[in-house]
C-alpha cells in the first residue's frame, strides 16, 4: 500500500526467498503450516494506520462501558453459559476490511470481532520470518504500544501462565492435533511450556481437574487457556469426556468462554463509528432494506464465515427461522490495494488487530496484527484456490 516500498519489495522478490521463508515457517514449531502463507507482508501507511487505531478506540469505548455486560447478556445461549465469568475478556480481535472512502482514500471497515484468542504466537513467528528473509524497513512495526518482542511474549506469559507452574496450565482444544490452526498451539507450547490437551484427556475428581502426563503422573490443572469454540464442540457428540465445560471446577479460565459470545457479531449493532458498517439485528427490521443487494446476511453464531450470504434475496430473509439470531450488515467493498508481481492481479486484504486485556488494566491493549490476503469474492481458502500472493500474512505499519 506504500508505493515505493511495494515496488522495491516486488522488484527484489524471488521464488528462492519465498521458499526460504516457508522453510522457516514450516520448521520452527516442529510441524509444517497447514494453510497458505502469502508471499508478502503488507506495508500499512500512516494515514491508514491512524484510521485503524481510531476504529480500535471507538470500538473499545463501547466494550469498556459499565453497561456492556448487561447489554450483551442475550448473546450467551442459555444452555452454554459457563460459571465464574471474568469481569472482562482477556483477548479481543477486530477484523477490518481495507476499502476506499468516498474520496478514494484507503479506510478500514470492521467486518467481525471476537472476545477469543487468535494466533498470537504464530504471528510472532511470521513477522520474524519476513524480516529474516526479506528487506523490511527497520522502523516499521508489527507490534504496538512501543513494546519489544521480548515484552510482547512476557505480556502473553503473564496473562496465560500467571503465577502458575506451566505444567499446571493447559491449552484446551478438541483434538488439537487435527485443527487447521494447530501450528499456533505448538508455538504457544514452545514459548510458554504449557500442556496442549484435548478435552477428552481431562480427568475429573469432584471439582478438581487433572491430566496424566507422559510419565504416568497425575498433574493438577489450575489454569485453562481455552481454544474450544462451542459451535464446533456441539458437533462432536462422539467425543468422550468426563467434564462438560459447563460445571464449576477448581480451575481458572484464561479466556472465559462466555466472552466468545458477548464480543461477537451480536456486538456489531451496538457500535457507531465511521469505521463500522451499519448493522441491524434482523429481528429489529420491520421490512427489508430497499437496497438489499448492498447488505450481507450473517448468522450470529457461526465460525469461519459459515452461513454468510453476500448476495441476499428476500427469499433468504424469509427462510430465516429465528431472526434474532441473524444480523444484516451493510456490504463493504474491499479494495485490491496490494500490487503483486502477477500482472493485473492485486490482492485485497483484511487486517486483524489483536488485543489483550490483562486483569488490572482499565482497558484492552493493542499488541499485534494478522493479515489475510485474498483475490477472491471473500477472504477464505475456498475463494482463493490456485491463486498466489494470497493467504496468511502480517502488516508492518509506518511509524
Amino acid at each position: 500500500m506504500i508505493s515505493h516500498l511495494r515496488q522495491r519489495f516486488n522488484a527484489a522478490f524471488t521464488p528462492e526467498k519465498y521458499q526460504a521463508f516457508q522453510n522457516t515457517m514450516h520448521t520452527e514449531f516442529g510441524e509444517a503450516v497447514t494453510f497458505r502463507l502469502s508471499e508478502t507482508p503488507v506495508f500499512v501507511p500512516k494515514a491508514l494506520k491512524n484510521k485503524i487505531l481510531q476504529g480500535v478506540e471507538d470500538i473499545s469505548a463501547v466494550l469498556t462501558r459499565p453497561d456492556f455486560r448487561q447489554r450483551s447478556e442475550a448473546a450467551i445461549p442459555k444452555h452454554l453459559r459457563v460459571p465464574n465469568e471474568d469481569e472482562h475478556t482477556l483477548f479481543m480481535q477486530l477484523d477490518f476490511g481495507i476499502c476506499r472512502d468516498a474520496d478514494g482514500n484507503l479506510t478500514p471497515q470492521l467486518i467481525e470481532l471476537q472476545g477469543f484468542p487468535s494466533l498470537y504466537f504464530f504471528q510472532h513467528l511470521m513477522a520474524r520470518a519476513y524480516r529474516k528473509h526479506y528487506d523490511i524497513p527497520e522502523d516499521f512495526h508489527h507490534l504496538f504500544g512501543g513494546i519489544s518482542r521480548e515484552e510482547y511474549l512476557d505480556i502473553l506469559r503473564q496473562i496465560i501462565i500467571g503465577d502458575a507452574n506451566p505444567e499446571n496450565v493447559i491449552l484446551l482444544e478438541v483434538e488439537p492435533e487435527k485443527q487447521n490452526t494447530r501450528i499456533d498451539f505448538w508455538g504457544t507450547r514452545k514459548y510458554l511450556g504449557l500442556k496442549v490437551l484435548c478435552l477428552s484427556k481431562i480427568k475429573r475428581e469432584g471439582r478438581d481437574l487433572y491430566y496424566i502426563n507422559d510419565d504416568g503422573r497425575k498433574v493438577a490443572i489450575q489454569r485453562i487457556y481455552n481454544r474450544i469454540i462451542f459451535d464446533e464442540l456441539e458437533k462432536r457428540a462422539d467425543l468422550p469426556r468426563e467434564w462438560d465445560m459447563l460445571s464449576e471446577v477448581n480451575a481458572e479460565w484464561v479466556g472465559h468462554p462466555n466472552w466468545f459470545f458477548r464480543i461477537s457479531k451480536h456486538t456489531l449493532p451496538l457500535l457507531k463509528s465511521d469505521f463500522v458498517p451499519e448493522t441491524h439485528f434482523l429481528s429489529d427490521l420491520k421490512s427489508a432494506p430497499a437496497d438489499l443487494e448492498n447488505w450481507v446476511l450473517k448468522p450470529l453464531f457461526s465460525f469461519s464465515g459459515q452461513g454468510v450470504k453476500i448476495n441476499v434475496t428476500p427469499d433468504d430473509l424469509n427462510a430465516v427461522d429465528d431472526p434474532s439470531n441473524f444480523i444484516l450488515q451493510r456490504k463493504v467493498q474491499y479494495v485490491a490495494a496490494v500490487e503483486t508481481i502477477i500482472p493485473n492481479e492485486p490482492s485485497k486484504c483484511e487486517i486483524r488487530m489483536m488485543m489483550v486485556w490483562k486483569k488490572g488494566w482499565d482497558k484492552p491493549r493493542l499488541v499485534n496484527n494478522l493479515v489475510r490476503m485474498s483475490k477472491g469474492e471473500m477472504v477464505g481458502v475456498r475463494y482463493n484456490m490456485g491463486k498466489e500472493w494470497v493467504g496468511s500474512s502480517v502488516g508492518f505499519f509506518e511509524p
